[in-house]
């Protein structure tokens, strides 16, 4: 975290040529005294940084001191910036572009501060993908859709048996699953089959487009699109204490509304929406006793068969 507002102060004062302590305080988001210790530690460090003293005076750097990221192409830079996603780069093939321009970037730095990249990866570390998910392979379509992405290059595809010709703006991986995101719709990567890249041609790219933002605004109508298929349900009370483990999230506030009253036993009979009733199967057997389905018919002597089975299994001396 230090080395990062070090390098933040060194960029700011290069930019714009001088600063007052309450300037950089500000833009640093830090007390005044921090200030006071960063610069500091950055002339400690090499960094030819002075005070400018009288009115209008603030911190400078020396004329003609420039740090540089040196040697750093478009690639790398791009890259640079998910350097804290490692699983990510990996599945998108771009590890290796990520690791030579942390190289680069390392070199970059005075002797003083070198040792930052290596202290901040011991003490921070974000694992992006949900649990388990490193047994799954990355989806085949990920990294020709990376590349387009990258490349802002139209891609023909198959998802889910249709053709499609798509302008992919961006790529988002949301708890070890990937999504792709265009101009106004978002597809999940693993549904794609045999994707083209018109590597000649390149869309036209929406500057005003903002990703984080489509995402925020479009994820949780993705995922109740998803949920095509209801399945009607009477749960314990301790089954109405395990749905929220056990529901898909953009379901459990369909499901709850349409709760009717506990009988006489505390149950209540709710309508959960699912993907598909194979995934249904999976959802309502991790309830175990604590959940019955009343409809449909097919899912009901499905599970009749199931505890069936695990009746003998267990019933065996």
């Amino acid at each position: 975290m230090r080395a990062a507002r070090l390098m933040s102060l060194v960029l700011l004062l290069q930019a714009r040529g001088g600063m007052t302590a309450t300037e950089l305080s500000r833009e640093l988001e830090v007390s005044e005294r921090t200030v006071h210790r960063d610069v500091l530690a950055l002339s400690e460090a090499g960094v030819p940084v002075y005070a400018d003293r009288g009115r209008g005076g603030g911190y400078r750097l020396l004329d003609g001191y420039r740090t540089r990221l040196t040697g750093l192409d478009r690639a790398e830079a791009e890259a640079l910036f998910l350097s804290g996603v490692p699983e990510a780069l990996r599945e998108m093939g771009l590890s290796g572009v990520a690791a030579t321009a942390r190289l680069k970037a390392s070199a970059a730095l005075s002797p003083g501060v070198r040792d930052a990249p290596a202290t901040a990866a011991q003490r921070f570390h974000l694992d992006a993908p949900g649990w388990f998910a490193s047994e799954r392979p990355p989806p085949e379509a990920l990294a020709p859709l990376a590349r387009a992405v990258w490349g802002d290059h139209p891609v023909t595809a198959l998802y889910r048996g249709a053709e499609r010709t798509l302008e992919p703006y961006g790529l988002v991986l949301k708890a070890g699953v990937w999504y792709l995101a265009t101009r106004s719709a978002i597809y999940r990567v693993d549904r794609f089959a045999e994707v083209g890249i018109h590597s000649d041609r390149r869309f036209e790219r929406d500057r005003g487009f903002d990703l984080a933002a489509f995402w925020s605004g479009r994820a949780a109508e993705f995922a109740r699109s998803l949920l095509t298929t209801r399945v009607t349900v009477r749960l314990s009370p301790a089954g109405h204490r395990l749905l929220p483990h056990v529901a898909d999230p953009a379901a459990l506030g369909d499901a709850l509304a349409s709760a009717g009253e506990p009988d006489g036993q505390g149950r209540i009979t709710l309508s959960l929406p699912v993907e598909s009733l194979e995934v249904a199967y999976a959802q309502i057997l991790r309830f175990g006793p604590e959940a019955e389905v009343l409809d449909p018919p097919e899912l009901r002597a499905r599970l009749a068969g199931a505890a069936a089975r695990l009746r003998a299994l267990y019933g065996r001396a």
